[in-house]
This record gives structure tokens, C-alpha cells and sequence, in this order.
């Protein structure tokens, strides 16, 4: 069993920066597929990025609307995943969660696809 803990979530102005974290235990997650997943009211949730555990070579995937902004890294001494944003935009405002997807592993950009969450971290960007 996966515990996640996400943190670093708040309010920030549009143009500005935050670093998510998303603290493992439990066991090591250096294999897992890692990603991260953001919910907005009313909206369904939303694939933000992916990386790939050792087994699956370390790829990263980014959705569209956040690449070239958003930087997924992972610490696998800490057990931690991290997602810096940077040149953030009021349409990024919403609750973001962590993820971890065991062997077998499912697609990176789908919910379904991960096996255990963290509880989430708001994110609100003011115009």
C-alpha cells in the first residue's frame, strides 16, 4: 500500500510560480508511473503530467496546455515527486493530485490508469 501527501498548493497572481510536492510511504514508488492530475469545480479531472517510473525508462509526458510551463521531477531518495509551475494562468486554478500507478501499468493520462491518490492540494491563480 501507497500513501501520498501532497503540498506547496495556495494562492498565487497570475505569472507567478509554485512547486507542488507529493511525498511517498509505504514503499518505494521509484518503479511507479507517477503523475499528476488537477480537478477544477465543476470539471471533470484533468491528466497535468506523468513520469515514468524505472521499469518504464523515466519518460515524462506533459498535457498540452501546461507544456513549456509545468516541470514534473522526482526524488527517488526522498520518494518524492514534485510539479514546479511556473507562468501560471487563472485557468490553472484548481485542486491538484498526485498519483502512483503500479505494474501493470495503465495509460499515464488516464485516471483510471493509477492505483492510489493523494488528497489533494488547491491551487488558485488571481487575475
Amino acid at each position: 500500500q501507497v500513501h501520498l501527501v501532497e503540498s506547496g498548493g495556495g494562492l498565487v497572481q497570475a505569472g507567478g510560480s509554485l512547486k507542488l510536492s507529493c511525498a511517498a510511504s509505504g514503499r518505494t514508488v521509484s518503479d511507479y508511473n507517477m503523475g499528476w492530475f488537477r480537478q477544477a469545480p465543476g470539471k471533470e479531472r484533468e491528466f497535468v503530467a506523468a513520469n515514468m517510473g524505472s521499469w518504464s525508462g523515466g519518460r515524462i509526458h506533459y498535457a498540452d496546455s501546461v507544456k513549456g510551463r509545468f516541470t514534473i521531477s522526482r526524488d527517488d531518495a526522498k520518494n518524492t515527486v514534485y510539479l514546479q509551475m511556473d507562468s501560471l494562468k487563472p485557468e490553472d486554478t484548481a485542486d491538484y493530485y498526485c498519483a502512483a500507478d503500479r505494474p501493470p501499468f495503465g495509460y499515464c493520462n488516464q485516471p483510471g490508469g493509477y492505483d492510489y491518490w493523494g488528497q489533494g492540494t488547491q491551487v488558485t491563480v488571481s487575475s
